[in-house]
């Protein structure tokens, strides 16, 4: 299995009826995949720890999904090897009123991480071309008629244009921008509400809103679809991954943060001669305390 099969990069047409929701991988195989990604997670370590250090690139990680798509538990298992330090988390949630006074990517820009940082956003900016199309919520913002009347379809259009010379001009300026759809099936997120609803353990998980959004299924579909044709790029890929195997799902995920991270290849920072000496001197004297 190549990490290359579940990227696309804007080359050809993109449809979501050409890839899988569920792989035909043997549950046996679980274990294996497992211990896969518990070795991407400690490379991620370690690799994450080189490019705190060396302070000179970023990395975005984008992760957009249908509910119970398991973003939560993935990032959960998958980033439990970095450093809480060098990383910093936003959950993109409905938009406050002062959001919603500024650009549509303003919000996103407020927290971008530092380079040298990891950035995870659970959730991003392209809410703003999936709910926001789904449920025609632009029709009602505040702004000029010049950037409304030209109709749903122009309006998108120019959104995802910006989008892409955003992440175009992010990595222009020292970021990289990974990109996940976890892609789980009807049927399974079907599967995943019911338990929610009988495991009390669960029950908190659970939201009646959640079965409004199902019922727009092939709405979210087609968003989906154009948004990810519109804005895939080398620099910026998705990575549209099977999801209903969260075990599989983790694995892809690890390795594509992995195979980005060795893409930027950071390195602990070399120290000038004079801070070399400066070392030096210092263990000698540590090391003569006490004679």
């Amino acid at each position: 299995m190549n990490i290359k099969d579940f990227r696309f990069e804007g080359k050809g047409r993109f449809s979501l009826d050409d890839v899988r929701t569920s792989l035909d991988i043997d549950k046996d195989e679980e274990l294996r995949y497992e211990e896969l990604t518990a070795q991407n997670t400690l490379r991620m370590g370690e690799l994450q720890d080189k490019l705190y250090a060396e302070g000179r690139e970023g990395l975005v990680i984008l992760l957009q999904a249908m509910d119970a798509a398991g973003k939560d538990s993935t990032i959960k298992r998958v980033m439990s090897g970095v450093n809480p330090q060098g990383v910093v988390v936003h959950s993109f949630k409905q938009p406050s009123q002062t959001e919603l006074a500024h650009d549509y990517l303003w919000r996103a820009v407020t927290h971008l991480p530092p380079r040298g940082f990891m950035g995870l956003f659970n959730r991003s900016y392209y809410e703003d071309v999936l709910v926001v199309r789904v449920h025609d919520i632009w029709k009602g913002y505040a702004m000029p008629k010049r950037c409304l009347n030209d109709g749903r379809d122009t309006f998108f259009e120019r959104r995802y244009k910006q989008i892409a010379n955003f992440e175009e001009y992010l990595y222009d300026n020292g970021y990289r921008v990974l990109k996940i759809f976890l892609n789980v099936g009807l049927d399974e997120q079907k599967e995943r509400f019911l338990e929610r609803i009988d495991n009390e353990r669960k029950n908190w998980k659970f939201s009646a809103g959640d079965i409004d959004e199902r019922e727009l299924w092939p709405h979210y579909m087609d968003a989906y679809e154009r948004a990810i044709n519109a804005t895939a790029t080398e620099h910026a890929p998705w990575y549209v991954v099977p999801a209903d195997q969260k075990w599989f799902a983790r694995w892809v995920v690890s390795e594509a943060i992995v195979d980005v991270l060795e893409q930027i290849d950071p390195h602990y920072p070399e120290l000038p001669k004079e801070a070399k000496d400066t070392l030096a001197r210092s263990r000698e004297r540590l090391t003569g305390e006490g004679r």
